[in-house]
């Protein structure tokens, strides 16, 4: 069948395209480098013609509170008419586990209100919560600098490798649509401030690590609960200490 991932030259979107099309189906790589932007429209209604399913893996260039709800709540909106134009039979998005926790981040905030266009759209659906990707701890560390020293929140989360979540939302994809959400997530559980210290000591970053319970993550406070994964999560097989590994990935 035909498939269109919107963000299709991202880092899910590239690994998913390959999958998908390995499997023999039709796969369009859609993105403002391919000619398709969901935020303007361009070139939307040319490439959804004949799809049967549209995965969004897109992601906001900026995190600043106005850009990126403007971003979600947009492109949300452009697909959805672009797509009940088209005729499309099953609309996948990837999300992040959180975004209806409380005291959620200005992202995930914006990720909630991309859902509830989806929901509300009247498009068969399927919704896949992720947890954080190994590849965001680097920017885990980043969002903690003060002055000479990193602060990070002890609190729980279960990060996950890229190919683990796109391994999910090819099944997803191929499948029949949810209705619903499921989640995703690593075989791990890990304090924060933990993985920031391996993270670091790997790339021989000597900056001290400072467990704040006060840190916030990316302008919220968190706890324990706030992103870890609620009952009988589908489970990825890549540890970090695996994913560090391999060539490449310590960036």
């Amino acid at each position: 069948m035909k498939i269109v991932v919107i963000g299709g030259t991202g880092l899910i979107g590239t690994k998913l395209v390959k999958t998908l099309s390995e499997a023999g189906h039709e796969v369009i790589a859609a993105s403002p480098g391919t000619g398709v932007n969901s935020v303007t429209g361009e070139g939307l209604n040319e490439a959804l013609k004949g799809a049967e399913v549209v995965v969004d893996v897109a992601n906001s260039p900026s995190f600043e509170q106005k850009a990126v709800l403007e971003f979600f709540e947009t492109s949300g909106r452009n697909l959805i008419v672009a797509e009940l134009i088209a005729g499309v039979k099953h609309h996948v998005a990837l999300s992040v586990v959180g975004t209806d926790r409380p005291n959620a981040n200005t992202y995930f905030q914006a990720k909630l209100v991309q859902e509830t266009l989806i929901k509300e759209s009247g498009i068969p659906y399927s919704i896949l919560h992720a947890t954080q990707f190994f590849e965001f701890v680097g920017g885990i560390a980043q969002a903690g600098i003060q002055e000479d020293q990193i602060h990070v929140s002890p609190a729980q989360f279960q990060p996950i490798a890229s190919d683990d979540v796109v391994a999910a939302l090819a099944d997803i994809t191929l499948g029949a649509p949810l209705n619903g959400s499921t989640e995703v997530a690593g075989p791990e559980k890990i304090g924060l401030d933990e993985i920031v210290r391996q993270y670091l000591s790997l790339k021989n970053d000597n900056r001290k690590v400072v467990t704040d319970l006060h840190a916030p993550y990316f302008g919220a406070e968190i706890n324990d609960q706030s992103l870890v994964p609620g009952d009988h999560p589908r489970i990825g097989q890549e540890t970090y200490a695996d994913w560090i590994r391999k060539p490449g990935n310590l960036r």
